[in-house]
């Protein structure tokens, strides 16, 4: 059985469309198509069907979809393992929205030079999602905020940058004390379950300035471009450019503050693909100190 098959069926399953698989997989979809037919004639089933506009499983699909991932990830792991002299083979990485625009793009310039034979796979989230799906194997490393708790044994933490909290305000404001910003204008809150969020909540509670809350939600260039638009005043890390373009509010350091959210890759100790993982904090380390 070709293992090719069970990764496109396992693409259509999860986006639900010939279409988005097509890109995905850099097919066409008449070939996701006829790889779909030749799977499901070897297997003697019906694997998907189209409902609507969508394609979804169907009960065998469903049935066996784990199985399909868990097969396909073995065969990478035995890849990876044999490739140990040429580095090669497929890795899944997760990240943050900002580690996506700011770390990711010059990190994966330099693998994509050094190590050209190494596919990646890249998965946006939040830190607590991604953190989750390393520890369960489902991805082999994370650009995550680093954890404010113990992390499992099996992980390790990797500091790439600190981005030391700032409020920003409308550039109006600049040269204002941020302190009276906080306790008189309209508060954009950075989203308290969120990691960052919570490290910008133990601020507000540490200085004893309860804000007058306008909105909360997680987007963090989303905030920038609210309080652009005069909405508010809000606490967000200094995070690795680009920010949103045309922007015209000014940053202001907090008083009496430490807060810092630090950005890293979470990892695991030992892992099939532990020389993809190692070149990938290789590169990165050396992006960051360009």
């Amino acid at each position: 059985m070709d293992t090719r098959f069970l990764e496109t069926f396992i693409v259509v399953a999860e986006r639900h469309s010939l279409a988005e698989a097509a890109q995905r997989l850099n097919l066409t979809p008449a070939a996701v198509a006829q790889r779909i037919r030749a799977l499901e004639a070897e297997l003697g089933v019906r694997l998907l069907v189209r409902s609507g506009r969508v394609m979804r499983p169907t009960e065998a699909g469903f049935a066996i979809l784990d199985r399909c991932r868990d097969l396909v990830r073995d065969t990478r792991d035995l890849k990876a393992m044999a490739g140990t002299a040429t580095i090669s083979g497929e890795m899944r990485i997760g990240a943050i929205n900002t580690a996506l625009t700011g770390l990711i793009p010059g990190i994966l310039h330099r693998l994509a030079q050094d190590y050209p034979l190494i596919e990646i796979f890249l998965k946006p989230g939040a830190s607590m999602d991604l953190y989750a799906e390393v520890l369960s194997g489902t991805l082999d490393a994370a650009f995550i905020i680093e954890p404010r708790f113990p992390m499992q044994k099996t992980l390790t933490f990797n500091k790439l940058r600190q981005e030391p909290l700032v409020l920003i305000a409308p550039r109006d404001c600049e040269g204002a004390d941020p302190l009276e910003l906080l306790q008189t204008l309209p508060f954009i809150r950075y989203d308290r379950n969120q990691w960052g969020g919570h490290i910008a909540d133990e601020y507000l509670r540490e200085i004893g300035i309860r804000p007058v809350e306008r909105y909360e939600l997680d987007a963090l260039e989303a905030i920038a471009v609210m309080v652009d638009r005069g909405l508010g005043i809000s606490i967000v890390p200094d995070w690795a450019p680009p920010w949103p373009a045309g922007l015209d509010i000014v940053k202001l350091p907090l008083p009496r503050s430490s807060a810092v959210r630090t950005v890293g890759i979470v990892v695991t100790r030992s892992s099939p693909r532990a020389n993809l993982v190692a070149a990938l904090l290789e590169t990165s380390r050396a992006a960051m100190e360009l």
